[in-house]
């Protein structure tokens, strides 16, 4: 098993990060990296047209690796996860009586773009809450794939609950959607990079990641893997470096209506981002280094204890076949004096966060059994 990694991270001895899930730290490797691009565009003299490419094809590669989707062409460098949310929604196509099914209390970038296209078509936006009783995982995949039927065109969600680490059943989500012709929209940001995800196993016709969190890259820079549901489609801005032979500085004036291959067309404007680019870059060939499949075991063997230990103090947690392990909510019981416990974790330098109704606790590679043993003890408090 990997050890802690905490040396690679700029985080001080007396902050228990356990907050990973609301934003990453910086590897110090990445930070260095981002130095470099400041410097780099102090220097435009030094850029030359090349550079507006490499990286930018290095990072869909590493990116393609990560998911296995394959093809690297078929990433996109996107700002985030509303814009290449954005982008599916301008392609699908609804007619009134179509439905498009969600779980309640998803994150609202995956919701707003369904909003407004229900709005627009007459379809149906069908929410799936999350069931009271027990296995709570287990039943609420079971209404999703209840929800949809032969009038459902779009599928969209996460492979986790952003909140509380649910597992979603996206393989059998895959195959209900697939009876109804439905597309099927991930939202990877709470767990590619933490949990392993497979493009040619699940097939999904869109996964959207924000690279902040999971993919330990900056603020500000997403990686979106478009399926062949997508080829061929209208992106939502028209970038000069999407179309065809865009490297040709020369001839730019003589206007190219062919746009790069698959999902080249998607991509953002100014992608080449000279700084941010190469920071993420550098975040994922380190997650390609540790392994993906080692980061969900290490954090699996960390909480494993801790998570018995709070259970027994009165907590819930659901069972682990149906969370993930870097990202845990932990439901509260009752009588439990919420300002108290907000108190104990401020005092003892303990971030987590809020969310709904649970604590969430999301660990990396740079926590240890120390970070826990804080976390349990502001509980016994």
């Amino acid at each position: 098993m990997l050890p802690c990694q905490k040396s690679l991270f700029s985080i001080p001895d007396d902050i228990i990060y356990l907050n990973g899930a609301y934003m990453s730290p910086l590897l110090k490797s990445a930070e260095q990296a981002g130095y470099e691009g400041v410097r780099r565009k102090s220097r435009p003299y030094e850029i030359e047209p090349l550079h507006f490419f490499d990286q930018v094809q290095q990072l869909k590669e590493a990116f393609s690796r990560l998911v296995n989707a394959g093809e690297p062409g078929r990433i996109a460098v996107i700002p985030s996860v509303s814009y290449g949310i954005a982008t599916v929604a301008r392609n699908l196509k609804l007619r009134a009586g179509d439905n498009m099914v969600l779980v309640q209390e998803q994150f609202p970038s995956n919701v707003y773009a369904w909003q407004r296209l229900a709005k627009e078509s007459g379809a149906e936006l069908r929410f799936v809450p999350a069931p009271e009783g027990e296995p709570r995982g287990r039943l609420w995949n079971e209404r999703i794939l209840l929800a949809i039927d032969e009038r459902t065109a779009l599928v969209a969600l996460g492979n986790i609950h952003w909140a509380d680490g649910t597992l979603f059943d996206l393989k059998a989500i895959r195959q209900k959607a697939d009876e109804a012709g439905a597309w099927l929209v991930a939202d990877g940001s709470q767990s590619v990079g933490a949990l392993p995800f497979d493009v040619q196993e699940i097939r999904p016709d869109a996964l959207i990641c924000a690279s902040y969190k999971w993919l330990l890259g900056p603020y500000g820079i997403g990686l979106a893997y478009y399926g062949p549901a997508l080829d061929g489609g209208t992106p939502i801005e028209e970038s000069w470096i999407n179309r065809l032979d865009s490297e040709d500085f020369k001839n730019l004036v003589n206007y190219q209506p062919a746009y790069q291959p698959l999902a080249g067309r998607y991509s953002m404007g100014e992608q080449s981002n000279f700084i941010l680019i190469p920071m993420q870059l550098r975040a994922l060939d380190q997650l390609l280094e540790w392994g993906v499949p080692n980061i969900q075991a290490y954090c699996r063997e960390l909480m494993r204890g801790p998570l018995r230990q709070l259970e027994a103090l009165g907590c819930r947690v659901e069972p682990e076949e149906y969370r993930a392990s870097h990202l845990v909510g932990l439901r509260l019981p009752g009588g439990v004096d919420l300002e108290r416990l907000k108190a104990a974790f401020q005092e003892q330098n303990v971030q987590v966060s809020l969310r709904g109704s649970a604590v969430r606790v999301s660990c990396h590679l740079y926590n240890d059994e120390r970070d826990l043993d804080r976390l349990v003890a502001c509980f016994r408090r």
